[in-house]
């Protein structure tokens, strides 16, 4: 609360602390008081999009959020703090619930249609790529009731449990010609899916079995090689793909930090954390990395940490400065929030 800037100090009163809703209530405008949430939300289109299309994000020489497509810019400023029903929220929804219909039309695949009309095969790869990233953002912005997302998620989830149930999950990979790949009827659970049941509980609670299967496949280790897949006759990288265990050890945790804690968060989100040893362990490092006010500091060295991976994005970092005590607010928060999120006990200091 001393050095954090505003996003950061309303959800750490709002969602770890939880204080009353009197309370929140009063603190209500912190969220808005945040420049670079209101600088994202002013470059918002008239038609409720991003003008980087749907799933782009902002190049490392972009002064502001340039770019930025509408699905991270929508997660960006749900992290933020900012309510689903605040304008930039609300305006953008129709164009995102319009991405959840079970079509392949290509006037809908943004930047992922690219220049020349995309092949069949293509469009119903990006379409269903679209789908899952929109229903991940609107299960975040809080419509898990709203019976076009759960109509949805039913249709990826029993995709995604079709496949963990078959054979094809033991053996997914085929060999193509010199390469090893992924069949193109394999349908493991992409990031986005990942994410959409994390913000879903109601709907996880009717769905028990399938969160079992998916729990057993996000603990098993993670092939050696890249994942590409075939799409039509081209060979695609499918990094939104999850496979396994993508926080394995502690090397990897070490390695990109925001995304360690991002993965943490999903777990815990999805009632997994508690159930793998092996996270849990990482988890109890982060926190023995604390000082003696709680808050966090890295493990070696006095840089904060950085991260590469695009699903880190919306959520790291919330915080403008990069000196001083502001530079540890961001990681402390995420500390925070997963202990919440994990039923450990919170103490206010």
């Amino acid at each position: 609360m001393a050095h954090a800037a505003p996003a950061i100090k309303y959800r750490a009163l709002t969602e770890v602390a939880r204080v009353t809703p009197a309370q929140a209530e009063k603190i209500g405008s912190l969220p808005f008081a945040h420049k670079p949430a209101l600088m994202l939300a002013m470059q918002q289109a008239p038609d409720g999009t991003w003008d980087g299309g749907m799933l782009t994000l902002p190049s490392s020489r972009a002064l502001h959020f340039e770019g930025v497509g509408t699905i991270p810019a929508v997660r960006r400023l749900i992290e933020y703090g900012w309510h689903r029903d605040s304008p930039p929220l609300a305006h953008a929804r129709r164009a995102l619930f319009r991405l959840l219909a079970e079509d392949e039309d290509p006037a809908y695949l943004y930047e992922l249609g690219g220049k020349l009309a995309p092949d069949e095969d293509s469009v119903r790869r990006g379409r269903a790529l679209l789908r899952e990233a929109a229903a991940a953002a609107l299960a975040q912005a809080g419509y898990e009731g709203d019976p076009r997302l759960r109509g949805a998620a039913r249709r990826i989830l029993n995709r995604m449990a079709d496949y963990l149930r078959s054979p094809l999950a033991q053996k997914p990979f085929i060999r193509q010609g010199n390469q090893h790949m992924l069949a193109a009827e394999a349908s493991p659970p992409s990031f986005y899916t990942v994410m959409m049941l994390a913000y879903m509980p109601l709907f996880r609670a009717e769905h028990h079995r399938e969160m079992d299967a998916l729990y057993t496949h996000l603990a098993q280790p993670q092939p050696r090689q890249e994942a590409v897949q075939l799409v039509g006759k081209s060979a695609m990288p499918v990094p939104h793909l999850v496979l396994g265990d993508m926080l394995p050890h502690r090397n990897a945790a070490d390695a990109d930090v925001p995304f360690a804690l991002y993965w943490l968060e999903l777990m815990a989100r999805l009632g997994f954390l508690k159930r793998n040893e092996n996270w849990w362990k990482l988890f109890e490092r982060f926190l023995e990395d604390r000082d003696r006010e709680g808050v966090w500091h890295p493990h070696k060295g006095t840089v904060s940490p950085k991260s590469a991976n695009s699903f880190v994005w919306p959520t790291y970092p919330l915080e403008t400065l990069e000196m001083g005590e502001e530079r540890w607010a961001d990681m402390t928060f995420r500390l925070g929030l997963i202990a919440r999120l994990s039923g450990r006990p919170i103490e206010i200091v």
